[in-house]
């Protein structure tokens, strides 16, 4: 029987069968073994509904045409899959306390799982003034080059139409913000009930508690569906040189005329992209978070060849949590 992981808690799979109904699920032994994969929200799946078993089995897990990805968040060099197969990629910010860094890291992840990306802007309704949201909004469009930059407000409907067609019936949004940022609100204004729980933000730190525990893929109505992560404060990369290129394509292009190609924008001769900051072109601050980067994706990348080597010397199979 055929189905979609709509709904991934606390490890068990909820998945919603070809007529309609929902069957929490767990893995079957040989397709998890050593951890090879595992289902997650979005995934198109095979289950089997065994007599006298309380819960369906996944036998099998479809190719997945798109995989949103981070290095898992414990030591292991491991990747971890939070969504699959979905269209477009929201990158959640509030308009105001926004984070310009944080929100470069999340455009990289973004580009890289290859779907559309757009920057949502929430909150726009706690802005002082005109000037300060088109202040802000100008910031982010230089931060996101090119990518698309929606400003969304509770007290404006309207500003969300733009929004609620980039997710047409048929296609799947993924959001991605850290705790606070209102990513729950959001879906509760889409789908025009409230089917998240919200919750405030500490005013001492601007973090929010996770009002989403799990990764559910909720319907819009007359659209698509969008999937409500739970807030994600740690985004390490995993294999992000696509990414990178894409969310940094100024200091890429600026790279590109550098006189030597391995130039690694530090102190070399003929360094086109130092030569950018010091006329004022490029923000040092926007290099510096470019080289830390693209640093942390070739550490992750050595320690992955380092930890595949010592797998194949000890005979223990690559684990991947998904």
């Amino acid at each position: 029987m055929k189905g979609v992981v709509v709904k991934l808690d606390r490890g068990y799979p909820l998945v919603q069968v070809e007529d309609g109904r929902l069957v929490r699920c767990e893995h079957a032994v040989a397709l998890v073994k050593n951890e090879h994969v595992r289902a997650t929200t979005g995934d198109e799946v095979e289950i089997a509904l065994p007599d006298g078993h309380d819960k369906g089995i996944i036998e099998a897990i479809a190719p997945r045409r798109r995989a949103f990805m981070r290095k898992d968040p414990t030591e292991r060099v491991e990747a971890q899959v939070l969504a699959a197969n979905f269209d477009v990629v929201f990158v959640v910010e509030p308009l105001v306390n926004i984070n310009v860094r944080r929100l470069e890291r999340e455009l990289v992840l973004a580009h890289e799982s290859g779907a559309q990306v757009v920057v949502v802007l929430t909150k726009a309704d706690l802005a002082e003034s005109h000037d300060e949201l088109a202040s802000v909004s100008s910031l982010v469009e230089r931060v996101a080059q090119g990518t698309p930059v929606a400003v969304v407000s509770s007290e404006d409907p309207a500003s969300l139409d733009v929004v609620r067609a980039m997710v047409p019936e048929g296609n799947v949004a993924i959001l991605l913000g850290k705790s606070g940022v209102g990513k729950s609100s959001l879906v509760n204004l889409l789908v025009g009930d409230d089917v998240q729980a919200t919750g405030a933000v500490r005013a001492t730190d601007g973090k929010g508690r996770h009002t989403t525990v799990s990764r559910e893929m909720v319907r819009i109505p007359g659209g698509g569906c969008i999937v409500d992560m739970p807030g994600v404060r740690g985004l390490a990369l995993w294999d992000s040189d696509a990414g990178i290129e894409a969310a940094f394509s100024d200091v890429e292009e600026l790279a590109a005329q550098c006189r030597f190609a391995d130039c690694r924008h530090v102190c070399e001769p003929g360094c086109a992209v130092r030569a950018a900051v010091d006329n004022g072109e490029l923000p040092p601050e926007r290099l510096e978070s470019y080289l830390r980067l693209k640093e942390e994706t070739e550490t992750l990348r050595q320690r992955n060849v380092e930890a595949q080597r010592i797998r194949s010397r000890t005979g223990h199979p690559r684990r991947w949590k998904g």
